[in-house]
């Protein structure tokens, strides 16, 4: 739903009138086109004028496109000149209750004004509340029958950090020579930019910047059934691996080689992590990713962040009790992580995303996203290959590179973006409706029509 149109005006006042000194002549200019097609704001806008005076004070991780986003409501967000987008991007598959969410920000408020963080020493109402309603939950959804316990942290790297550890601790009780200290990952896989978690993320991109990694890892290639067997070993603790890769390309992992996967980590006692971080939390119509698969190839952890904060950092490591026996006081910590303002929120956003009628929208969703797809395709045959994914999390594999499609579709006013190699990935609010997936498949076609120019 839209703001009323006097508010708009409101927060867009008060936005520009916290950027530099600008001639109004500009903000005439910028203010009398604010609506799509929406292209990208030029020098001397307010935009260019924030960034040309912030941007050398940070440090250049990222390469940005030029609007400055100052606000959001649902699945849409605003610039500073008051530019409208549909988020086909719901900040990389984590606001999946939308932008804004009234009651997410109104516990934000209460909670904010009770207890915001008193340590990991000292127990809180919250943070047992919540691992217990995940415990619950995920035994609800049929997931992971000897789920015993919880870890929580800030984020999904975090999350996997804690897994690998706790992998590593699983392998040295089972074999106390230390031998079995392996992690297997695959290729296309990611899971995060902190040591442990990078040297999982089999990417060179990633990697050699940062080279050596964490000694211990080996790589294979998701689907290849065939090679399971000499990849995971005796010397394996711990099996890494996404249901579906989302930044590699949107690549679903089949059922085939999942319950291989589980049935040889078995044979040698390793631990079979789930990175359900993209995938997980109702994305795929079921709150876990793997909830379709056949009960022996369920994980011993799964590791979850992204939308269970709904914008708000928070990160879990789910556990068997098998898992959660090997573990000892001291072997894990988090300063910030378990702190009751986030896992308040995290609690109310868990208890709607295992929401049924939420999780049947999704599926029809994708399907109505789909169906606009095949139309895509059949339309421009020379540029889409191929419609991968599942629920909301969707790919179209290109022949050519997305970034003049997504810089396009941008500027008449909708956001994607792109994953693995030359694959546009739609990851939107799971709350988004089927006349807004329309509205943005129509805009995404202008945008392909215009590349073709």
């Amino acid at each position: 739903m839209a703001l009323r149109a006097p508010l708009r005006s409101h927060l867009a006042r008060r936005c520009l009138s916290q950027a530099p000194t600008t001639p109004r002549f500009v903000l005439a200019r910028y203010q009398s086109t604010a609506s799509v097609p929406n292209p990208d704001p030029l020098p001397g806008s307010p935009s260019a004028k924030i960034i040309a005076e912030n941007e050398s004070y940070m440090v250049a991780t990222y390469s940005r496109p030029t609007p400055v986003f100052v606000r959001g409501e649902g699945s849409y967000l605003w610039d500073l000149e008051d530019r409208k987008y549909l988020d086909f991007t719901a900040g990389i598959a984590v606001n999946s209750l939308g932008h804004c969410d009234p009651e997410f920000s109104n516990i934000i408020a209460k909670q904010s004004k009770i207890l915001v963080h008193a340590s990991n020493l000292y127990h809180n109402p919250w943070t047992g509340s919540l691992s217990k309603l995940l415990v619950q939950k995920t035994h609800e959804a049929s997931c992971m029958p000897t789920l015993s316990s919880v870890f929580i942290c800030n984020s999904g790297t975090e999350a996997n950090e804690a897994a690998i550890k706790f992998a590593r601790k699983a392998g040295k009780v089972t074999d106390p020579s230390g031998a079995k200290f392996e992690i297997v990952a695959f290729r296309n896989g990611f899971h995060g930019r902190t040591m442990g978690a990078l040297s999982a993320t089999c990417n060179p991109k990633y990697q050699q910047p940062f080279a050596p990694m964490v000694p211990g890892f080996r790589y294979g290639d998701l689907n290849d059934v065939d090679a399971i067997e000499g990849l995971v070993t005796d010397a394996t603790c711990g099996v890494i691996v996404e249901p579906i890769q989302g930044e590699g390309g949107v690549n679903v992992a089949s059922e085939e080689f999942l319950v291989a996967l589980a049935k040889r980590c078995r044979e040698v006692g390793a631990v079979l992590i789930y990175d359900e971080i993209q995938c997980g939390l109702s994305r795929t119509g079921k709150l876990w990713a793997h909830a379709a698969l056949p009960e022996v190839a369920h994980p011993d952890i799964l590791t979850t962040a992204k939308a269970l904060g709904n914008g708000f950092p928070i990160g879990a490591v789910l556990v068997t009790k098998d898992v959660a026996d090997k573990m000892k006081v001291g072997d894990h910590g988090t300063t910030f992580g378990g702190n009751p303002l986030a896992c308040r929120l995290a609690h109310y956003i868990l208890g709607r995303l295992a929401d049924p009628a939420l999780q049947h929208g999704v599926v029809a969703k994708s399907a109505v996203f789909k169906e606009g797809f095949e139309k895509i395709r059949a339309a421009f045959p020379e540029l889409v290959t191929e419609i991968r994914g599942e629920g909301l999390i969707l790919g179209l594999q290109l022949t050519e590179d997305p970034n003049p499609i997504i810089k396009a579709a941008r500027e008449r006013g909708l956001l994607v973006i792109s994953a693995g190699h030359n694959t546009l990935r739609f990851v939107p609010s799971l709350l988004i409706s089927e006349e807004e997936i329309k509205e943005g498949l129509k805009i995404l076609e202008s945008a392909i029509v215009a590349t073709r120019a």
